[in-house]
């Protein structure tokens, strides 16, 4: 179909501006719903994870948080199939009532002090809806977006759809803060957090509407009169080689450091400076939001960039500034976040002396696993507490300690205790690591009057223009990639892999990296292996799609 064929189809329906604004607008309304959650991961850990250790509820929070994500290829594979036999219009109007409803629904459950375990199960329930809705979300907008759009402006107005995201993150971030500085820390750990979720209904009822307002794609109505839609979507996308292998490509080329890039951007670095640098959770909120509401611009600048010099070349440097990022990028965030904790790890490094083999990682992702030796309660304390520490083998048998500076604080063994007995056994070796720290100069907050806010801010910034300058022009690459017969489904699963299990289970893996390793800056591999996979990838198998004919 030619541009002026997209023009004029624009022109009978709805116009350009109402596509993109009615897409990216519901898009935003399903990133809020779903951002809240991974905003409020210490929340929900204390409230649906009550019968947890700290450590445990929290990494079974983000563990809940990656498993919306999981599910989000099986929405891509259901409505997937949709949007390619029925349309795409159809298929994003049941993606936006689901997410609305399950987070609503959130706002009104127990918790696991009312009713125990039933809580979190509740919860799990809810975020698999979540995580299906918004599976079926993405493709269907940016399909929809860039099939109206003239081919020489593909990629500035698919950038639209990928500020959703932004704009998405940025409100709810904003109920947030706005909330726990109206209600005060307690009463919003105690019940104000339910408000950001019933927020949800009033932006479900204008997503809906606005959706409500347009028209079938033209290309897709173009296949629908020709009759040649597709009957079986996932025997043409995966079963037949020459669609098979673009889906590959997309996956391996763009969703692999999708995930990496830009989770680590605005989600690890939130974990890193809340539980490691320890700095107030509405100072967190408050750099991130800003950092967020300046990254908007910056999705459509790339992507109108990448109309003019292509998509493959601007994505790529946005992955080879992200990989040379990431380290020194983290480190001197620390400098400038809690310069007194940089100034403490350099001057009294902290060593775990114990036997190797009673060594194990510190907590499974459902808390479930009983941690009871003496290097496990000694690493724990730690783990706890976001202090790096190297490891040193003591011989078998051996009961753990831990080095602070010339203080030794000897850990215990727990087996054989009792369950209070072990509670309280901890605590001891907890309090006495806490006082050695302390002692030897470890901040146990940040200090804000010593937070570099502006420099921490550039630190962040230069991580945004990394994941902008990927994800900017990728809705347009992505389509542009797959035929219209099965765009929806060959689009969706690999951009739902990538984000929803690269990228959704980041915060998780790489906190139990640190927690194994004992290096708070470890996980930061896991980010790293993924870029530098896709950069490879399309530096030599990435075609440039840019301009090429939808249909």
């Amino acid at each position: 179909m030619s541009t002026a064929t997209d023009s004029a189809s624009v022109k009978e329906g709805a116009s350009m501006r109402t596509v993109v604004a009615a897409s990216s607008a519901g898009t935003a309304f399903e990133w809020y719903d779903f951002f809240i959650f991974g905003a409020l991961t210490q929340v929900i850990s204390k409230t649906f994870f009550a019968g947890l250790n700290d450590t445990a509820a929290f990494i079974a929070a983000l563990a809940l948080f990656g498993a919306g994500f999981a599910f989000r290829p099986l929405g891509a594979l259901i409505f997937g199939r949709i949007g390619d036999r029925a349309g795409r219009k159809g298929a994003f109007l049941i993606t936006v009532s689901m997410m609305g409803v399950a987070t609503f629904a959130i706002g009104l459950l127990p918790t696991y002090g009312q009713v125990g375990i039933i809580a979190p199960i509740l919860l799990v329930l809810l975020r698999i809806i979540q995580g299906t809705a918004l599976g079926g979300e993405y493709g269907g907008a940016a399909i929809y977006v860039a099939e109206h759009a003239p081919a020489n402006k593909r990629g500035w107005a698919t950038a639209w759809i990928q500020t959703s995201a932004a704009f998405g993150l940025l409100g709810a971030l904003g109920v947030i803060l706005v909330t726990r500085t109206l209600l005060g820390e307690e009463a919003f750990t105690a019940w104000g957090w339910r408000i950001p979720f019933l927020v949800s209904s009033g932006l479900l009822a204008i997503s809906i509407f606005m959706r409500l307002k347009l028209t079938e794609s033209p290309s897709f109505q173009a296949l629908k009169a020709s009759g040649g839609e597709s009957k079986a979507p996932f025997k043409e996308a995966f079963g037949e080689w020459k669609n098979l292998k673009l889906v590959l490509l997309a996956f391996f080329a763009m969703m692999t450091a999708q995930g990496g890039v830009w989770y680590t951007a605005f989600f690890y670095s939130q974990i890193f400076l809340e539980k490691f640098l320890k700095v107030a959770p509405t100072t967190v909120n408050a750099m991130i939001m800003v950092v967020t509401l300046a990254s908007a611009p910056l999705y459509v600048f790339f992507g109108w960039l990448s109309d003019h010099v292509g998509r493959k070349w601007v994505m790529l440097g946005g992955m080879v500034l992200a990989t040379a990022l990431y380290f020194p990028g983290f480190h001197l965030i620390t400098q400038y976040a809690n310069p007194a904790l940089a100034e403490a790890q350099q001057r009294t490094p902290v060593t775990v002396i114990a036997d190797p083999a009673a060594c194990s990682l510190q907590f499974d992702p459902v808390g479930k696993a009983a941690f009871v030796t003496s290097c496990d309660i000694a690493k724990g304390a730690l783990a706890n507490g976001g202090v790096s520490y190297s490891n040193e083998a003591a011989p078998a048998g051996t009961v753990a300690s831990v080095r602070i500076g010339q203080a030794v604080i000897p850990s215990v063994e727990g087996a054989g205790l009792s369950a209070a007995e072990l509670k309280a056994a901890k605590a001891t070796v907890e309090s006495d690591i806490k006082a050695a720290l302390t002692a030897a100069g470890y901040p146990a907050v940040a200090d804000p009057a010593r937070i570099n806010l502006v420099a921490v801010f550039a630190v962040l910034m230069l991580f945004t223009v990394a994941a902008t300058a990927l994800y900017g022009p990728m809705a347009a690459a992505l389509v542009e990639l797959f035929p219209t017969r099965v765009r929806y489904t060959a689009l969706s699963l690999p951009y739902h892999i990538g984000t929803g299990w690269i990228g959704g289970f980041l915060p998780f893996t790489a906190f139990a990296i640190v927690a194994a390793t004992g290096d708070i800056y470890a996980g930061l591999w896991y980010g790293v292996f993924f870029t530098a996979l896709s950069a490879v990838t399309t530096l030599f198998f990435l075609p440039e799609t840019n301009g090429k004919p939808l249909d």
